[in-house]
Order: C-alpha cells, then sequence, then structure tokens
C-alpha cells in the first residue's frame, strides 16, 4: 500500500465536505477526477469523486 501525504489546502476542504473528521485522512493519490484516501489509524482507503 502506498503512504499517504498530508492533504492541502484546497484539498483539505473537498475532504471536510466528504468526511466527518478529515484530520484523520491522508492523500495517497490525486487525480484530476478523484482522490485516494487513506485513514492515519485504521488504514482503511476511500475514494472521493470530484
Amino acid at each position: 500500500m502506498k503512504h499517504g501525504k498530508r492533504p492541502t489546502r484546497r484539498q483539505l476542504i473537498i475532504i471536510s465536505a466528504n468526511v466527518a473528521t478529515p484530520g484523520d485522512w491522508l492523500v495517497s493519490k490525486a487525480e484530476s477526477d478523484k482522490l485516494h484516501l487513506v485513514h492515519r489509524n485504521l488504514g482503511i482507503t476511500k475514494i472521493i469523486y470530484l
């Protein structure tokens, strides 16, 4: 599994609109139409479509 990176400010706004606690998620892959997120503690992956 890829390691996640801290989200940028723009990505953090998008994550906070879709997930309850945006501080717990890291961005593993950023594409033009979706974000691949990984939970910091649990390792769960989630895809957000833009």
